[in-house]
């Protein structure tokens, strides 16, 4: 199963964990334009995928349809201007699992991704370490003693590490208690910010990668995590002892999922989200969190219709999403 429908270490908070990595192959100059210079390095990389190993499997974006591109987007594993670049140059490295995602030629030669579901920052980044070291191995990168890791941006040198983990704060949402997790984080260097596609998801991730070890951002993004967790839960406790209210609140959304004949993402993710604080809390036994992901990943446009096998336009496709939530629901 792959990782994103999967439940993790203190998944009724923390949805995910994402280690990435940027890297430039040394005796290329970071940006590309010469196409045989591209193709010369991509080839490189291909040439070399059994000694990377991990079963990664090399794909060409212009090879690709734009359903699969964008459901790539929307699994989080690769960026929408990544998908709309039309020089037809971009590819990946992705595993059957795709828990590993490569994105090359980027703004770097390489963004090395490795996810995880729930709070998973250490064994995420030994992994990431394990697999960042054979592709250094196999393809050498460009690096300094004194600057670490050379990226085309000077303020991602060094390590060249992001460390992200993605939190549903549904509660701090609602009481609007997610602003002054805003102004606290503020004064330190850790970003936050919504995910577009996913109510009340913020992405919590380190701004400073120079002057400071793997295991120091990882420290540092794991203690925020962990409190906004312990806020969240705190919070949701206070909801539920008004307890007729979030019941009815989370009752009415399950309603309206289980019986409605067509409903659009925007409605579908609000109620999806109300669904997962209910099922967390046990206020809703009827569903799972496994069926909670699942409506999750399959409600978005792409991934939608890259399960059924088949395009959709206008009001089919929010007819196409109520049947799939609705079986979703009713799976045994």
């Amino acid at each position: 199963m792959n990782w994103y429908l999967q439940s993790g270490k203190d998944s009724d908070v923390v949805l995910s964990t994402r280690i990435r990595f940027l890297r430039n192959i040394e005796g290329y100059p970071f940006y590309i334009k010469d196409k045989k210079q591209l193709e010369e390095m991509q080839n490189k990389i291909k040439d070399n995928l059994y000694s990377i190993g991990y079963g990664l499997k090399f794909f060409k974006l212009k090879d690709m349809d734009e359903i699969t591109k964008q459901s790539l987007v929307e699994k989080n594993l690769i960026t929408s201007q990544f998908a709309k670049n039309r020089t037809g140059q971009n590819a990946i490295l992705l595993n059957d699992e795709e828990n590993i995602c490569i994105m090359i030629n980027e703004q770097d030669h390489l963004k090395i991704q490795v996810f995880s579901s729930g709070l998973e920052l250490e064994n995420t980044l030994n992994f990431a370490i394990e697999l960042d070291q054979k592709l250094d191995d196999v393809l050498g990168y460009s690096k300094s003693k004194k600057y670490g890791y050379l990226t085309s941006y000077p303020n991602n040198c060094g390590t060249g590490l992001k460390a992200s983990v993605f939190l549903q704060l549904s509660g701090l949402t609602e009481t609007r208690n997610i602003r002054s997790i805003f102004n606290t984080l503020s004064g330190f260097e850790i970003n936050i910010k919504p995910i577009e596609d996913l109510k009340s998801v913020y992405e919590i991730s380190n701004t400073k990668t120079l002057g400071i070890t793997e295991q120091e951002i990882i420290n540092g993004i794991k203690v925020i995590a962990e409190k906004v967790t312990d806020q969240e839960r705190q919070v949701r406790k206070f909801l539920a002892k008004d307890g007729i209210t979030l019941s009815d609140k989370i009752y009415r959304s399950y309603g309206i999922l289980s019986n409605c004949k067509k409903i659009s993402f925007e409605e579908a993710k609000e109620y999806i989200a109300t669904l997962k604080v209910g099922t967390d809390l046990g206020i809703l036994p009827e569903l799972t969190d496994l069926k909670v992901q699942k409506m999750n990943l399959y409600s978005k446009p792409a991934n939608l219709q890259k399960y059924l096998g088949n395009q959709f336009s206008g009001m089919e496709i929010d007819v196409k999403r109520a049947e799939m939530i609705k079986q979703i629901i009713n799976e045994k």
